[in-house]
C-alpha cells in the first residue's frame, strides 16, 4: 500500500498528488514512468509519468488529468488514503547532457512529465527556455515550478487569457529562427501539438523529442496497444520510449491508433468485466 501524503487540484480536472514509494523516488530518473493500480481486486492499471520526486521524503509526485473511470477513482481518493499498487520507475529515462540551449514545449497536462525533464537539462548546465500553453489560463498548471527552473519561460493560451494569445508553436518558430538556433527541442503534450511542434523544428534541424506515453495503456509491453512507426520501424512506446525521435515518428498512423480506444474510453467501465481474470488459473 502507498500512502497519498499531500492532494492539489490544480485546475478543473487535474490534480496533483504526492505519494509514498521510496525504492521508485530513489531509483526514477527523468522521463520515467509508473502503473498503479486504484482497486487492488479489479481494478484498471494505468501509466502516469512521475512528475517529481524526493527520495528523502521517498515519495512520487503525479499529475494526471480525470478524463476516465479510473482517474476519476484517483482523483476521489484523500490524503491518508492508500493506493494498493504503483509499479516502477518504468520506461526508457531521458538522455541527460549538456548540449547548450534546450527549449522544453508543454502543452496542457504535458507540462507535468516535461518538468522533471525541463529539471534535469538545467542541472547538467543548459541554457533552458520553457514554452507552457493551455486553452486557456484556468487550464495552466505548474508554471510557478517551471519559472524556477527556467533562464526565459514563455506562456502562451489559445484565448490569450495569460501570457501570449496562440499556440506554442509560434514561439518555437521564432525560436528555431534565430541564431544561434536551439540544440534541443523537448515537446510533451497532446500528439497534434507534439506533431506540429516536430514540423516547426524539422526545417532548422533542431533534433526534437517527444513523448508518447498519451498512447501507453498496459506499460509493459504485452498488450501491444501502444505500437507506433517510427523511422518506418515498429515500436512499443512503453518500453522502447515513451521518448523518441519527434522527426521519426508516423504521426498520422499514431493518432488513428488512439482514437481506435476512444469508444472504451468513453464507455461506463463499470459495467465491464474482465474475461481473462476468469480464464486465468494462476
Amino acid at each position: 500500500m502507498h500512502t497519498i501524503v499531500s492532494r492539489q487540484q490544480l485546475s478543473e480536472e487535474v490534480f496533483r498528488m504526492e505519494v509514498e514509494a521510496p525504492l521508485i523516488a530513489r531509483g526514477r530518473r527523468p522521463g520515467q514512468f509508473v502503473i498503479l493500480q486504484v482497486d487492488a481486486d479489479a481494478g484498471e492499471r494505468i501509466p502516469l509519468t512521475i512528475a517529481d520526486a524526493d527520495p528523502a521524503r521517498g515519495t512520487v509526485t503525479l499529475v494526471f488529468q480525470a478524463v476516465g473511470r479510473t482517474t476519476h477513482l484517483l482523483a476521489e481518493k484523500q490524503v491518508g488514503d492508500t493506493i494498493p499498487a504503483l509499479l516502477g520507475p518504468l520506461g526508457r529515462p531521458t538522455h541527460i547532457a549538456n548540449v547548450g540551449h534546450v527549449v522544453c514545449v508543454g502543452g496542457g497536462i504535458g507540462v507535468a512529465p516535461l518538468h522533471p525533464i525541463a529539471q534535469g537539462m538545467k542541472a547538467a548546465g543548459n541554457r533552458v527556455t520553457i514554452i507552457i500553453g493551455a486553452r486557456n489560463a484556468s487550464l495552466l498548471i505548474m508554471e510557478e515550478e517551471m519559472r524556477r527552473i527556467a533562464d526565459e519561460l514563455i506562456i502562451v493560451t489559445d484565448d490569450g487569457s495569460r501570457g501570449r494569445k496562440g499556440l506554442v508553436t509560434e514561439p518555437l518558430k521564432e525560436l528555431c529562427g534565430q541564431s544561434p538556433k536551439p540544440d534541443l527541442c523537448v515537446a510533451i503534450g497532446p500528439p497534434v501539438m507534439m506533431k506540429f511542434c516536430a514540423l516547426a523544428t524539422k526545417p532548422h534541424d533542431v533534433p526534437t523529442l517527444v513523448s508518447l506515453n498519451t498512447i501507453m495503456i498496459d506499460g509493459t509491453g504485452m498488450c501491444g496497444g501502444c505500437r507506433v512507426t517510427v523511422g518506418n520501424e515498429m515500436k512499443f512506446a512503453c518500453v522502447d520510449g515513451p521518448e523518441f525521435d519527434g522527426h521519426l515518428v508516423d504521426w498520422d498512423n499514431m493518432m488513428k491508433r488512439q482514437n481506435a480506444y476512444k469508444q472504451r474510453e468513453d464507455a461506463d467501465h463499470t459495467a465491464h468485466h474482465c474475461r481473462m481474470r476468469g480464464a486465468s488459473r494462476i
